[in-house]
């Protein structure tokens, strides 16, 4: 064989990859892990958003603690016959904070970077589900307000490095909530985070609720948006005299 043979013959192909080496399925969006057992805390439970979830969160059988600036508040508000009847504790933040498994952020814009300040330490390692909304008010209503992060919840994950920070809960009606009339939330809650294991727990708790569903929406970079739309549905509310939530449809 000539060297212009050798080089006009081609070389052997390499053997096909087996079958079997293809890639695994997709993990089911939907199979969600069993979240039952966790101990939830309330930063911000005296209020009327966070009074609401720890009122479903304790009717789906979680233990439940809830937080305040002054223990004695937050103790006045758990001994209600609503909440007390159902087990849920009062305690200060910090102590709330160190008791819980997840924490839910539901305090005031205004408190919301002084409180996670202090708490840095005692939610260290926790799964924390910022539910805070940035709105101002004027004689036209509801508006978003845009923090120097970006939103609410990168805020958290920047003053709480060592917390795995999500972002969920935002678009729920206080009033619903807290009616015992109500037997389902009939709502679908946009669920942001950074690591897959975070927001599908998150999911697995919004799903502990009769009628509410989680669904991922993306990282925290996201959330901004997300938190907005709260002034649209205060918009909504107040023109239909109504407590809306949202669907995702086709998922």
């Amino acid at each position: 064989m000539t060297s212009s043979d050798a080089a006009a013959t081609p070389p052997a192909s390499s053997p096909a990859a087996p079958a079997d080496a293809a890639k695994p399925a997709a993990k089911d969006p939907w199979d969600l892990p069993d979240v039952s057992g966790l101990v939830i805390g309330v930063l911000g439970g005296t209020g009327d958003q966070g009074r609401g979830l720890a009122y479903r969160f304790a009717q789906a059988g979680h233990k439940v603690i809830i937080g305040s600036r002054a223990e004695e508040r937050a103790r006045a508000a758990a001994a209600d016959p609503q909440l007390g009847g159902l087990g849920v504790e009062g305690a200060a933040n910090a102590d709330c904070a160190r008791r819980s498994d997840a924490v839910i952020v539901a305090v005031p814009w205004e408190g919301h970077a002084k409180t996670l300040q202090a708490l840095r330490e005692e939610l260290a390692g926790k799964l924390v589900i910022d539910c805070v909304n940035p709105l101002g008010f004027d004689k036209k209503g509801a508006y978003a307000l845009k923090p120097a992060e970006g939103s609410a919840a990168e805020q958290a994950a920047a003053l709480l490095p060592e917390s795995r920070v999500t972002a969920a809960f935002h678009h729920l009606s206080a009033v619903l909530l807290q009616d015992p009339e109500v037997a389902e939330i009939d709502t679908d809650v946009m669920v942001l985070g950074e690591r897959r294991a975070d927001t599908d727990t998150v999911q697995a708790l919004a799903a502990r609720i009769p009628g509410m569903r989680g669904v991922f929406a993306g990282r925290l970079r996201n959330a901004h948006q997300v938190e907005s739309l709260v002034a649209n549905l205060i918009s909504v509310n107040r023109r239909y005299k109504a407590h809306a939530g949202l669907r995702v449809t086709d998922v």
